[in-house]
């Protein structure tokens, strides 16, 4: 395979193939650089050594991958030796002068326009291949720029990230902090709500009698097997969840009191915990048979009962079942004094405003069960009946009236 010429062989009017200008660029980015020495130009002789044809130093070593600054500058070099050395010579090559050129003046002056017009192709191509090289060299030189910018930029950017990391990982951590700070203060009153439930919401033995009303509904609504669950929400001490095990439906529960989760799955009840819109929304559509909530609207700012009650309808199967109590205002005793007794309690919610919004989310056949009146409510009218009966009638029915109602809807 032949070797690479060097730049300095375009100076001499050699012709020069395109795989050997190839060559010689290779031979200066990124391959070791080609000797100039006489041996291994096999343009260059003795002769052509004394005629001054080369005359530069040895190229610099070159950089891995681009063209290095001094490598650049003695290719520059180069070119402009070459350049020089292709315009239209003035004297012959020193190689002329012996006989029979140097006879006389004349026979010199014809022997140089006989090697000029023999060269004067030659000397085009090889200009032209210089101009060429040089574009090349010019279009490194930029590239080589751009590469050293965008090198710096990346140191940079590397920078700017290890900084941004720095500063990610040093927010993690305060936000981990944050959280568990905020969950330590969410789950700090769990204890205090798990004890106030055991002295005012009523004996076990006591709300499972009140909730065995409502089993009649899951029964009547054909619900209750593995593919139509029952979810219920805010689940407390697990009352209803246990009727539920304990009639062989399908159900669990979900609460965010830590203390009452536990006390559940001691007992034997499946239930998570969890915030009930963002479990609710985990949910996929149609997928439950029943969602239940007993006490748990009225602790539930107005927004959140909207969503609630459209994630019920979102979840439930068609025919499936919604069932929500809760203190009735319409007895004057809850409304002003039992329901306050709780400090979590948002405000009173009147039947008739929950039935509206029931039926507004897409409930339908929604229905009002009044619960839990007064012993004395039946023989109010008879007890007060010298007062007159109407009016015994509405004294009854705020003062001794339904301390509960339950809000029932179906999905169409």
């Amino acid at each position: 395979m032949r070797s690479a010429p060097s730049l300095f062989a375009i100076a001499s009017h050699q012709p020069i193939s395109l795989e050997q200008v190839r060559n010689c660029l290779q031979s200066h980015s990124g391959t070791p650089p080609i000797s100039t020495s006489p041996a291994s130009t096999p343009f260059e002789s003795t002769s052509g050594r004394q005629s001054g044809i080369i005359d530069t130093p040895p190229a610099p070593p070159a950089s891995e991958g681009q063209l290095s600054t001094a490598t650049i500058g003695y290719l520059e070099a180069v070119l402009n030796n070459a350049e020089s050395k292709s315009q239209a010579r003035t004297a012959l090559p020193a190689r002329f002068a012996h006989f029979p050129f140097n006879i006389s003046q004349p026979l010199q002056k014809f022997a140089l326009k006989l090697y000029s017009f023999l060269f004067k192709e030659q000397r085009a191509i090889n200009l032209s291949l210089v101009e060429a090289l040089r574009g090349a060299l010019k279009m490194n030189r930029q590239l080589s720029e751009q590469v050293s910018a965008l090198q710096m930029q990346s140191r940079e950017m590397s920078r700017h990230l290890a900084v941004l990391d720095s500063q990610l990982s040093s927010l993690n951590s305060s936000l981990e902090e944050t959280s568990d700070k905020t969950n330590a203060e969410e789950h700090s009153l769990d204890r205090f709500y798990a004890v106030f439930e055991d002295e005012y919401r009523g004996s076990r033995e006591e709300i499972l009698s009140r909730l065995k009303v409502y089993l009649p509904l899951i029964e009547a609504a054909n619900i209750g097997s593995d593919d139509s669950a029952i979810l219920d929400l805010g689940c407390g001490r697990g009352e209803w969840l246990e009727l539920l095990q304990a009639a062989g439906w399908k159900a669990w529960g979900l609460d965010v009191n830590r203390i009452m989760v536990a006390q559940c799955r001691s007992r034997g009840l499946e239930v998570a915990e969890g915030d009930v819109i963002q479990y609710l929304e985990s949910l996929p559509d149609r997928s439950l048979g029943a969602v239940t909530g007993f006490h748990i609207i009225e602790h539930l700012p107005f927004p959140i009962l909207m969503k609630l009650f459209r994630e019920t309808v979102r979840v439930l199967k068609p025919g499936g079942l919604a069932i929500f109590e809760t203190p009735n205002p319409h007895n004057f005793f809850v409304s002003t004094h039992n329901f306050y007794l709780d400090p979590t309690h948002l405000k009173p919610l009147p039947a008739s405003l929950m039935k509206f919004i029931a039926e507004q989310q897409g409930l339908t056949n929604v229905q009002i069960m009044e619960l839990r009146p007064h012993p004395e409510s039946a023989h109010i009218v008879e007890k007060y009946q010298a007062i007159g009966v109407e009016l015994a009638e509405i004294l009854g029915q705020h003062f001794y009236g339904a301390g509960d109602y339950g809000v029932i809807g179906y999905k169409g």
